[in-house]
């Protein structure tokens, strides 16, 4: 597995690497800790590594001052990336682990990234923890949440949840990003007594008024989604993972995220949208991006990488 982890050296990042330990991630990856300085610098060359670009800068006439203080502070970003880099091999002494440092548009440069290296996967920290913030994810993950083209975790770090138990919120509709969802917690490795919901909602707010239908007519979208389920449930199960199946009337954005709330979930996976990931990344209102803004939890957003 390929980790690509976003830092910038806030409490936020520095959360995401503590919600990595709680992720059930393979003993083994390879992971790559990156740091994006915010500064406007020529590009380098075809072939040309940064550092080498910015060695070239300091020793050649400078016809634009900014380029000095551009050059510091991919320095900075780079001390940066190598203290991400320590931390994350405290954590997990197994893994093959580097620290690279760039610049530009923090967003785009690791999405850029996340496609060199060919990532399984890309670890970003949330905005904040609050209720408000949580209402508005930050724009450097909402970016790459957006455009990338691998899954995706929004990080949380610990929470007051019970650190003894592992609870982890799945939403599903049946859909073959659903699927890839209960697949990805499937194949990891979890402690001994996790426990999982496989939720699914049905959105009757479609010109429907629900309230003057005779209950008998009413769509009974939870039986059938239930009969999915029936294999990711056992898939689940025979990963050791104790999994109930709940179905709630009402919009999926909102019942995932109270469902996890009220259950004190640690995590919850979605998968991307129904619609196939170049729709998905053009609506920036998708139910996956909205749970990530609003959950009190880490979220992952599972896209198998585009061929």
């Amino acid at each position: 597995m390929k980790i690509l982890i976003g830092y910038d050296g806030s409490a936020c990042s520095d959360a995401a690497f503590d919600d990595l330990r709680s992720t059930g991630l393979p003993q083994d990856a390879e992971a790559v800790v990156i740091s994006v300085a915010e500064a406007w610098l020529p590009p380098p060359p075809e072939g040309m590594s940064v550092s080498d670009h910015l060695k070239n800068l300091q020793t050649e006439p400078q016809p634009f001052a900014g380029w000095k203080a551009g050059a510091q502070a991919v320095a900075d970003a780079e001390a940066l990336a190598n203290k991400g880099a320590d931390r994350l091999r405290t954590n997990f002494p197994g893994w093959t682990v580097s620290a690279q440092a760039t610049y530009g548009s923090p967003g785009w440069e690791i999405v850029a990234k996340a496609d060199e290296v060919a990532a399984n996967l890309v670890v970003v920290g949330s905005q904040g923890l609050n209720a408000l913030e949580r209402m508005f994810l930050g724009s450097i993950s909402q970016k790459v949440l957006a455009e990338a083209h691998c899954s995706v975790r929004v990080a949380r770090g610990r929470n007051d949840e019970d650190p003894g138990t592992t609870r982890i919120v799945i939403g599903f509709d049946g859909s073959a990003g659903s699927h890839a969802a209960v697949e990805a917690v499937a194949v990891r490795s979890w402690p001994t007594g996790t426990e999982a919901k496989l939720v699914s909602a049905s959105d009757m707010s479609y010109g429907i008024d629900v309230a003057m239908m005779p209950a008998a007519d009413l769509p009974d979208s939870g039986e059938w989604l239930r009969e999915a389920a029936e294999s990711s449930i056992s898939a689940l199960e025979a990963a050791g993972i104790a999994t109930e199946f709940v179905h709630e009337i009402g919009s999926p954005k909102n019942v995932i995220v109270e469902v996890a709330e009220s259950w004190h979930a640690n995590s919850i996976f979605v998968g991307a949208n129904r619609w196939g990931s170049a729709v998905e990344r053009f609506m920036l209102g998708s139910v996956s991006a909205a749970i990530a803004a609003r959950a009190h939890c880490s979220v992952e957003v599972v896209r198998k990488r585009d061929r």
